[in-house]
This record gives C-alpha cells, sequence and structure tokens, in this order.
C-alpha cells in the first residue's frame, strides 16, 4: 500500500535505547526542576509568611510584613547591601582591568604562556571555602605572611586583618580579587581568540602603535566578551558567601546578603520565611540584571 511502511523497516532505536535517553534526559531534569525551580518557587512564596521550619501547619501569611521588617527594622540589612555594592564595585575596578591586562600579555604567545595562564587560572578551580582557609593563614596575627613581612607580628604591633571591622572586608576582597582575576583572564583571552588577525594588520600597515591597536581595533571587539564579565562580577557580587563564612562568619564588618540569609533561614532563630524574604530581594537584583542582557541577546539574534 502506498504509503504504508514498507517491508523489513527497522526502527533506528529499540525500546531499550528510548528508556535509556529518556532516563539520561530525565533525571538531571527532574533534578534540575526540585533543586532549582521548586526551590525558587517555594521561597517566592514562603516570603509572605512566617515559619519556624517545625511542621507545615505552623506556617502562617504574613503579607509583606517580612519585607516591611527587612527595610526598615533590620540594622544589618542596609550594611549588607552596602557590602555587597562595594564588592562589586572592586571585583569590577581591580580584577578586571588586571585579567584583561594578563589575557594581552598572554596573548602574544610568550614563552611558557602555558605554563602562566595555568598558574593565573588554578585559583580559579579551588573553592572558596579553601581559599578562605588559605587566606586565614596569610592574614594570621602573629604567624600570618603579611604581618611578617610588614613587621607586625610582635605583640603590640599585631595587626588582626580578620577581626579588624575596618579591614576585615578589604581582606577579604583581596583574596575574593585573587581568585576572580583569573576567571576574568580567561574570558578576555577566549574572547581576544575571536579577534580578526587582520585588523590588527590593517592597523599595523595604517602605522597605530599597540596602545592605538589595542584602543581602536581590539577592544571595541570586546564589547560581548565585555558584557559577559559584567554580568558575572555582579553573580560573583552577589553570590558571595564561602570566602567571608570561612573567615569570620560574616560578622563584625562583613556582613552580605547571602549571609543574612543563611542565618535566618538555618541559624539559630529560624526564620525560614524572613531569610526566604531576604532570598527574594537577591533574586530580583540578580533578575534585574540578567533579564535585560538575555533581551538584548535574543533581539540581536533576530536580527542577525
Amino acid at each position: 500500500m502506498r504509503g504504508g511502511p514498507r517491508q523489513g523497516h527497522r526502527r533506528l532505536l529499540t525500546r531499550r535505547d528510548r528508556f535509556t535517553l529518556g532516563l539520561m534526559a530525565g533525571v538531571p531534569a527532574l533534578l534540575h526542576i526540585t533543586l532549582v525551580w521548586v526551590t525558587a518557587l517555594a521561597s517566592i512564596a514562603l516570603a509572605f509568611t512566617t515559619w519556624d521550619g517545625i511542621g507545615f501547619d505552623t506556617i502562617h501569611w504574613a503579607g509583606l510584613h517580612n519585607f516591611r521588617e527587612l527595610f526598615t527594622e533590620n540594622p544589618q540589612f542596609w550594611p549588607a547591601v552596602q557590602h555587597n555594592v562595594v564588592w562589586f564595585a572592586v571585583l569590577f575596578l581591580v580584577p578586571t582591568p588586571l585579567g584583561l591586562f594578563l589575557a594581552l600579555q598572554l596573548d602574544k604567545k610568550i614563552r611558557f604562556s602555558r605554563v602562566y595562564q595555568t598558574a593565573f587560572f588554578l585559583p580559579v578551580v579551588v573553592s572558596f571555602a579553601v581559599i578562605g582557609f588559605v587566606w586565614q593563614l596569610i592574614y594570621n596575627p602573629d604567624t600570618g605572611l603579611i604581618n611578617s613581612v610588614i613587621g607586625a607580628d610582635r605583640p603590640g604591633h599585631y595587626i588582626d586583618w580578620i577581626g579588624d571591622p575596618d579591614l576585615n572586608l578589604w581582606a577579604a576582597l583581596v583574596a575574593a580579587s585573587w581568585r576572580h582575576t583569573g576567571y576574568l583572564m580567561i574570558l578576555y583571552l577566549a574572547g581576544l581568540k575571536g579577534v580578526d588577525p587582520a585588523l590588527r594588520e590593517a592597523s599595523a600597515i595604517d602605522g597605530a602603535g599597540e596602545w592605538q591597536t589595542f584602543r581602536h581595533v581590539v577592544f571595541p571587539t570586546l564589547k560581548p566578551t565585555n558584557t559577559i564579565v559584567l554580568i558575572v562580577t555582579i553573580i560573583e557580587a552577589l553570590r558571595a558567601f564561602d570566602l567571608v563564612f570561612v573567615f569570620n562568619g560574616g560578622t563584625d564588618g562583613t556582613e552580605l546578603l547571602s549571609i543574612l540569609v543563611t542565618d535566618n533561614i538555618i541559624g539559630e532563630s529560624s526564620r525560614i520565611g524572613y531569610g526566604s524574604a531576604i532570598a527574594v530581594v537577591l533574586l530580583a537584583i540578580s533578575l534585574a540584571v540578567i533579564i535585560p542582557y538575555l533581551a538584548s541577546t535574543f533581539r540581536k539574534e533576530r536580527r542577525s
């Protein structure tokens, strides 16, 4: 019969293959939905309630009470917001140009560039918790490297880099910048690989120097990379947690929004609704950055 199945036709995928593919795709999708979407939506819902985490029958609707208390009565909230802003400003102003500089040097194909690239990128593959422990040793008032070098390791001359509220945030930012520089270096190095060599050759023929070539030819072509760097830096500033938690638990001058979320949800207070409200504020700030970026990206794809 015309249009009917041919004799001897065999399916490309057996039932076992379809089951295996479904399992391989279904399990990660289920985990993603459960651990990301369900928890995010649950946090949004719990932000409008009061709950001590003991039994679902103790959940009570609170409306906007958590947010009003957060914005007007919590003495730690606005300092935490300020610290997150400072965290972003430092990560943008220090590691960004330094990472770009290192990428430019490695892009010149100098000797042992692979070794340098590995050395600069090594802190990125180390967790923030481990970095925190390492820098705790460096900042140790008695036996730390910094105090030993500057001669502040004697009684009466100690500098408590982690315990001093005027210094500990900046000490944490130095450690965070050390790690973030290697991350941005790799991003910029990938962006530089996409620069057309013909543009540089044309610039050299026109008599442009190295700085002029970078300013007028290379840097404009790095616009997509700069956008990614900005988004990554904002996200890093918002999700900063591990380092300051290892340093001093996020207290005495290192308060961050992520620390407040943890202290209220899994701390002694067990104010899950209140902690969820802080998490919703973090989510709103993140979406305010990510959504315009995605909209701009999709708009450019449609035009192209």
